[in-house]
């Protein structure tokens, strides 16, 4: 059987040096990189999203970021889709292609077979849905699951309103039970394999680098940009809006809050981001953790990562 092509996969919790970590990969092994973060797809956000800068990335191109716009609608199945795609025409021009990031459900969409239903999101629909369940109990809600789909009924409490709500929606929405998408999935054979490398801090630290790059964000005109996104008709309800970064600013934007609350709230909100990532990303037992702190210098670093690259490879 013809061995699958391994994908190189950098993952991590915020403010951990993905990125750099990527490019010096990328440099090593004629790469380009694919970002896997939820925020960076976005159009006119660079600074709140720490988007690499073309002087970060010099001549090593990085694919999917910058190309939505705040407005638009970018489903889980939307990134799978292209990341997909930039994966085939990179290894097409015979380069290695990286991907890099911390939204786990994007790494995940990848990296297991999953199947994502993107069905157009009738919002009326939608909308009518939530409006109908709006005011039924949890007992109810729990007994209707239990009716369309008993396997996933007997996974959830019947109190964990959320998870029941989304099993309801997925089956409103897509017209098949999450159970048979599980089903679906698990017959599903991936097109590669993953070589997963993490990166990690000793909470101290990560806490400091966290501090560090918000402050750094603001230096650099993060509410200047916010305010811009807000003149161009970006409302706060937006999904791109609600990101990390950019929703703590608005309480001073509309003269609720000083500046110097909106930026120690963001430190703390950042803070937390980064322990539900982490707590995500440990779950991973495919995961090969590096910690930066007990090398010298990253280079060196560099070189037992692509030890155990070439050692994947073998």
């Amino acid at each position: 059987m013809k061995k699958k092509k391994k994908i190189i996969t950098v993952v991590g919790p915020t403010a951990t040096g993905k990125t750099d970590v990527a490019i010096a990969l990328a440099k090593r092994l004629n790469g380009e990189l694919i970002s896997a973060d939820s925020m960076q797809i976005y159009q006119e956000m660079q600074i709140g999203t720490a988007k690499p800068t073309q002087a970060e990335l010099g001549d090593i191109p990085c694919h999917m970021i910058d190309f939505v716009a705040p407005d638009q609608r970018f489903s889980v199945a939307n990134f799978k889709e292209q990341a997909t795609d930039w994966i085939r025409d990179i290894i097409s021009r015979g380069k290695e292609p990286i991907l890099v990031g911390g939204t786990g459900l994007y790494i995940n969409a990848m990296t297991l077979p999953w199947i994502l239903e993107d069905v157009p999101v009738n919002q009326d629909a939608r909308q009518r849905f939530y409006k109908e369940i709006e005011f039924i109990d949890n007992e109810e809600l729990y007994q209707r699951l239990k009716k369309i789909d008993p396997t996933a009924a007997a996974g959830v409490h019947p109190n964990n309103r959320k998870r029941v709500m989304r099993a309801l929606e997925i089956f409103e929405m897509t017209g098949k039970t999450k159970t048979q998408l599980d089903q679906e999935a698990a017959k599903q054979t991936l097109p590669y394999d993953y070589l997963m490398i993490g990166l990690r801090f000793p909470r101290e630290e990560l806490y400091r680098r966290i501090g560090e790059r918000v402050d750094k964000m603001v230096a650099a005109g993060l509410l200047e940009e916010i305010t811009d996104l807000r003149s161009k008709g970006y409302h706060k309800d937006l999904l791109s809006m609600q990101a990390i970064g950019y929703k703590e600013f608005f309480p001073y934007l509309e003269g609720e809050e000083t500046l110097e609350e909106c930026i120690r709230v963001l430190k703390r909100d950042t803070r937390h981001f980064a322990k539900r990532q982490l707590t995500w990303f440990r779950k991973d037992d495919r995961i090969h953790w590096f910690e930066p702190l007990t090398y010298d210098h990253q280079e060196t670093m560099i070189d037992d990562m692509m030890d155990l690259i070439d050692e994947s490879n073998r």
